[in-house]
């Protein structure tokens, strides 16, 4: 199961015009088999991840079968392109994943209105470099990921309080200097940084 990136077009007026149509819209009863088909069609778990301030690599584990699968698709097919690192809580977490454009929110559209089930595993641990599934608000009580976002733990000690309540699905394994530039931005009250950091993903292997 392949799925083209959506490729990006710059018409007269300045805005990016994408063909989201060539994209599955998935539905909360469907996601389950439809990620684990995907799983077994797309094995890498080695992403470079490419921002406004230098590079870094994530390796995700391969025993969240649902959340590698999930980050891996929307990778391959651009969704990430159109996202920045919208939040930095200083020696915490920078978390990805969001903007404010219309490009992102169409392509959450496109993708579908679903929640990815939790994955907690013991074997994984919200260590310094740990990434992680962000998730909705306070009434999720079954702690269901959202598919879009993700964060990393910039805490040198780790946050293990997080563990239990978000899937723990990867970690960085280069770059996390680059991470710390993150972040160290500075940032508005609801914890948005006042420069956008764009990104971008490569699937390596």
């Amino acid at each position: 199961m392949t799925e083209k990136k959506v490729e990006v077009n710059i018409p007269s007026n300045g805005e990016s015009d994408r063909d989201l149509s060539i994209i599955k819209t998935v539905s909360q009863e469907e996601l389950i088999p439809f990620l684990k088909a995907y799983a077994k069609d797309n094995p890498e778990t080695i992403v470079k991840v490419i921002t406004d301030k230098g590079s870094f690599t994530v390796e995700l584990f391969a025993e969240p079968v649902l959340h590698r699968a999930n980050f891996i698709r929307l990778a391959k097919i651009g969704y990430f392109d159109t996202t920045v690192f919208h939040r930095v809580d200083d020696n915490f977490v920078v978390q990805g994943g969001n903007s404010d454009r219309m490009g992102t929110y169409d392509f959450r559209n496109a993708v579908g209105n679903f929640l990815i089930p939790n994955e907690f595993t013991n074997r994984y641990k919200h260590d310094y470099g740990a990434l992680s599934a962000a998730k909705y608000a306070e009434q999720n009580v079954s702690n269901a990921s959202s598919p879009f976002e993700f964060f990393i733990v910039t805490k040198p000690d780790g946050a293990y309080h997080l563990d239990q309540d978000h899937t723990v699905f990867g970690r960085v394994i280069k770059g996390m200097d680059i991470v710390e530039q993150i972040d160290d931005l500075e940032t508005d009250g609801s914890e948005w940084p006042l420069t956008n950091v764009g990104l971008d993903m490569k699937v390596i292997r």
